[in-house]
């Protein structure tokens, strides 16, 4: 499964919209992302299974890279 990741690069600051960034991910499982990215110190703000229509919308943008860990 593909995932979304809505973080801040920096756990110590105050979430900001303005400053929230994004990846995507392969993994099993919410948890499994969680594992995955625990020790790069971000301060995840949300984590979203992407399928369907959302994920061949998200392909169709031409910075879509899937983060391989």
């Amino acid at each position: 499964m593909i995932f979304k990741v809505y973080y801040q690069e920096s756990i110590n600051e105050v979430p900001v919209r303005e400053k929230t960034k994004t990846f995507f991910i392969e993994a099993e499982s919410v948890r499994d992302v969680y594992a995955k990215i625990g020790d790069r110190g971000y301060n995840i703000e949300y984590i979203q299974e992407v399928k369907g229509a959302y994920l061949q919308y998200e392909q169709q943008n031409e910075d879509f890279k899937v983060l391989e860990i």
